[in-house]
């Protein structure tokens, strides 16, 4: 089995290769599936992402998805853990890692997300997924009150066969891919 490090080596070398074009249509694409999705419909609370530069953006759905009458709210990292806050595109500031997070003072409670879409280095289709190697996302799905349905969102780059994983790593119920 390939290291987790020579897997989140390879992805980058992969989508490093995309254009710019490639990675909005993709992503278009992605947000076009999920859109589709009854858990997307029924879904009144949404956690999303602020995308790193090499992850499929995800500006172009936060204001988009709030006009939708769905509730988005983004995470922000705080020491080891990530709590999730209300988006507002006017109460933001950069955080850990350069990555935009919000301002606000009150958290979500884990309880009231229907929905996350869930970044990470690679799938594979059935669920699993290899993150960055901080655990944030695995540390948050895994609290005893989150009960929101999980969808992975990725390039195709970013699709393996097998991934190595252990026992504390949370699975997506499903990957749409762009």
């Amino acid at each position: 089995m390939v290291d987790k490090m020579e897997i989140r080596r390879e992805v980058r070398r992969r989508i490093k290769e995309l254009s710019v074009e490639q990675r909005h249509n993709a992503a278009e694409r992605i947000y076009r599936e999920i859109v589709s999705k009854e858990q997307f419909h029924r879904a009144h609370c949404i956690a999303l992402f602020v995308a790193m530069k090499d992850e499929v953006p995800t500006k172009m759905v936060l204001d988009a998805w709030q006009q939708l009458g769905k509730r988005i709210v983004i995470p922000r990292v705080e020491g080891d853990i990530m709590r999730f806050y209300d988006y507002s595109a006017d109460r933001m500031t950069i955080g850990a890692f350069g990555i935009e997070e919000p301002m606000g003072s009150d958290e979500v409670a884990p309880e009231e997300i229907d929905l996350i879409i869930v970044p990470a280095r690679a799938f594979t289709l059935s669920g699993i997924r290899l993150g960055r190697g901080g655990g944030f996302y695995d540390k948050y799905m895994s609290q005893p009150s989150f009960r929101a349905y999980k969808i992975g969102i990725a390039y195709k780059e970013q699709i393996f066969e097998t991934l190595p994983y252990d026992t504390h790593d949370i699975m997506v119920n499903e990957v749409v891919v762009g």
